[in-house]
């Protein structure tokens, strides 16, 4: 072993004796963590903080230049620095200056990988705080921005607020919309003192409970009731308003922060003076109006209500209320937001604007799902005043180099409706599955007990784990024999749900008044299996549009397509094999949005064999094919009657997994196609008896619901069909998610495709 030459030894020892590091040698193992403190809408620019031994820190500008900066912004996510900034620029910083005389050699993944004179090792005061400005675009593979460790004045944590409700009418709504603001603070409950209390703190508030707005508040009212209480000995209102550690003495938000920590907040008076936190105050009292999903019930009025404006953002792919992949309607088709520049506050702006609160999260990278279609916009720059997204500056998406990789997406607070605690899963092998036991009134009294299962399904069993938190549903279970219902909530207590699938909970759900069920308990009782992610399938609607075309095909070719009920019924009346059937053909390709495979219901031990086309169906119908009147009556079909699922297609760098031949798996992997060309069986609907007209063409995706999916609005896809006897053009295809209801084009304003002459 080689021995260390004696003055690096004793380098070493007088190091380890001062309890500092060598110059030019990593200060820890472990990663500091920093952040930028600045301008609240700037998230990449800022003083420097870091974060050691659970206190936050500054780091002095001594020796600090481009290369330390661009150490500091890509471990903060950016992609590189684009100047530094000496002098406390972004103001002086508070507690210790953890680093200085920081160099780098400009390869660290941290800022703790740099030389420096050690933690803590300082002759800098906070007048020489340094701040880096980084490059707004985001690393790749970099997730989110989120409201996490809140911190307040000194470091310390302010974790959440909620609303005391003081009047009897305030108690009794659901959500809580009105009450006296508490902060917890230190693991605490404190009050707020409503002097220099503003609309802009009762935005932020409201906000970080759900809701995307404030109200104006009755003050005398609330002043009448605070004095009473200060007066009556049966409270203990007065003893507790005298003491500091009741109070949050001040708080001032601009209105357009995520969190009230990003406020300035000054706990108690300032050190020194010993007057009280609240003198002659009050509690500070916030009313919010909650989003229109949270609002409850009005009875019909025979007054006819305004229509609603058709919203031009929303959300996908998300497992629970609140959150999913952002998309905005531009003219006319909907396209994703390009996470270059995404921040809490454009994110709060989308939330509120869909009546939700403010953002928890801001999510980079295609975390909830690739998009398809065009990307609208890029470099969002919200100040956060703003009402809709739309109102922000920004870059046109297709000419910023942006994929589909980096859409942006966001969690949004949502209200507190208590439903969570209304359901729950008993006698499962995990906490994700099991039979469905809810919480209602039974002759004035809450009880427990389980669902019928009849008519129990894929859009019920979505209700539920969204309300338990647990995401998508990837199982609707009827026959739960195999699991233990909780003893002494086995009787059935709701029967006859029936869930259109955006329900909060199945309590808001149609259900029978009496409970009617075919068995009473065991057996019958509805269970589910939840899941984190879930495949979402749509159809190339463009591809379709592209490729349609009339073909009279002969009799004696179609014998497959009869055996596998591809035709229509006036096939089994004719003679057979003389005549033709005249087929509307076209291709289709499948995609699978979602994040997770799509995998048949059932194992490959049920799957069917099919001789005539030498391959194994996994699902049984899963496409149907229809040409419908203008006012939805069908006039043929073609669906498929049972699929081969497989990787068509798959983008470079994807490998296929699933294929049909040689009893391979089958299955459509994520962000592959599942293709039909135009000249394989079963691709067409049957017209041989339709006259010539306009029809609506439709094709539906996995029409049962027979495997789940994290969004069924786009599994339909339709077109306008003109047929005049010889010809068929078909025009605007579009998933059934793709546009507004009322904007469909007429045939004259389309683009004519080339004429398919039979």
């Amino acid at each position: 072993m080689m021995r260390s030459p004696p003055a690096t030894l004793s380098l070493l020892l007088l190091c380890l004796l001062l309890g500092q590091a060598p110059l030019g040698r990593p200060q820890s193992p472990g990663t500091p963590k920093l952040r930028l403190v600045g301008p609240g809408n700037r998230p990449e620019e800022g003083r420097l903080e870091v974060l050691y031994q659970g206190q936050w820190g500054t780091v002095c500008d001594d020796d600090f230049a481009l290369q330390e900066a661009n150490v500091a912004c890509r471990q903060l996510g950016f992609e590189g620095a684009l100047t530094w900034a000496h002098s406390a620029k972004y103001g002086p910083g508070e507690g210790p200056i953890w680093l200085d005389n920081v160099r780098c050699a400009g390869t660290e993944s941290s800022l703790g990988q740099c030389g420096s004179n050690g933690w803590g090792v300082s002759d800098c005061s906070h007048s020489e705080d340094v701040g880096v400005v980084c490059q707004p675009q985001r690393q790749r593979g970099y997730l989110s921005e989120r409201v996490s460790n809140a911190l307040g004045p000194q470091g310390r944590r302010l974790e959440e607020v909620r609303l005391k409700p003081i009047l009897a009418s305030a108690k009794r709504r659901n959500p809580v919309t009105e009450g006296a603001v508490e902060v917890k603070y230190e693991g605490h409950w404190r009050q707020v003192c409503d002097q220099g209390w503003t609309r802009n703190n009762s935005k932020v508030v409201c906000g970080m409970l759900g809701f995307p707005s404030e109200a104006p508040v009755n003050g005398h009212y609330y002043r009448k009731v605070w004095n009473s209480k200060m007066r009556d000995p049966r409270f203990r209102l007065k003893s507790l308003a005298q003491k500091n550690s009741f109070w949050i003495h001040r708080v001032s938000c601009l209105g357009t922060e995520p969190h009230v920590a990003s406020c300035q907040v000054q706990v108690a008076p300032a050190r020194g003076k010993l007057r009280p936190a609240c003198p002659g105050g009050m509690h500070a009292v916030v009313s919010c109006v909650a989003g229109p999903r949270f609002r409850p019930l009005k009875a019909k009025s025979g007054r006819k209500e305004p229509r609603a404006e058709e919203p031009r953002v929303r959300l996908r792919s998300g497992a629970q209320v609140g959150e999913g992949r952002v998309e905005v309607l531009q003219n006319r088709q909907w396209g994703t937001v390009c996470d270059h520049g995404w921040n809490l506050i454009s994110a709060s702006v989308v939330c509120r604007q869909l009546g939700f609160g403010s953002a928890k999260e801001a999510l980079f990278g295609a975390q909830l799902g690739q998009g398809l279609g065009p990307i609208h916009l890029s470099e969002v720059r919200c100040k956060g005043s703003e009402r809709t997204l739309g109102e922000c500056p920004s870059l046109d998406g297709a000419h910023n180099g942006c994929q589909h990789e980096n859409d942006a997406a966001v969690r949004c607070n949502v209200p507190n409706m208590g439903f969570q605690n209304q359901v729950r899963l008993a006698g499962g092998r995990s906490p994700e599955e099991g039979v469905v036991e809810v919480q209602v009134e039974v002759n004035g009294v809450r009880r427990w007990g389980t669902v019928c299962s009849d008519h129990w399904g894929l859009n019920e069993a979505m209700v539920t784990c969204r309300q338990l938190g647990l995401g998508f549903a990837s199982h609707a279970i009827k026959d739960t024999w195999y699991w233990q219902a909780t003893a002494g909530a086995e009787e059935v207590v709701m029967s006859g749900v029936r869930c259109s699938g955006t329900e909060l909970a199945l309590q808001q759900c149609q259900r029978h008044g009496p409970v009617h069920c075919s068995h009473s308990t065991g057996r019958g009782s509805a269970g589910v299996s939840c899941t984190d992610s879930a495949p979402d399938l749509v159809m190339n609607a463009q591809l379709v549009q592209e490729t349609a075309y009339l073909e009279d095909r002969p009799l004696s070719q179609l014998y497959c397509a009869h055996e596998e009920n591809c035709l229509s019924k006036s096939a089994d009346h004719m003679d057979w094999p003389y005549g033709h059937r005249r087929l509307l053909r076209f291709s289709s390709q499948i995609f699978n949005l979602g994040r997770a495979d799509f995998r048949p219901k059932t194992g490959r031990h049920s799957w069917i064999w099919h001789q005539c086309h030498m391959h194994y169906h996994s699902i049984e119908v899963f496409t149907h094919y229809d040409l419908l009147t203008l006012n939805g009556s069908k006039v043929a079909e073609g669906h498929k009657a049972s699929f081969c699922l497989e990787d068509t297609n798959c983008p470079a760098g994807l490998q296929r997994r699933y294929a049909c031949a040689n009893f391979g798996e089958q299955g459509v992997t994520v962000g592959c196609w599942d293709t039909y060309r135009h000249d394989i069986d079963c691709q067409w609907v049957d017209i041989t008896d339709v006259g010539p007209g306009d029809y609506i063409f439709q094709v539906v995706v996995n029409p049962k619901y027979e495997v789940a999916e994290s969004d069924f609005s786009n599994n339909m896809m339709q077109c306008r069909c003109k047929y005049n006897g010889h010809q068929v053009w078909l025009h605007n295809c579009h998933t059934g998610d793709s546009y507004r209801a009322n904007a469909e084009l007429s045939l004259e304003q389309e683009q004519r495709l080339r004429n398919n002459l039979i």
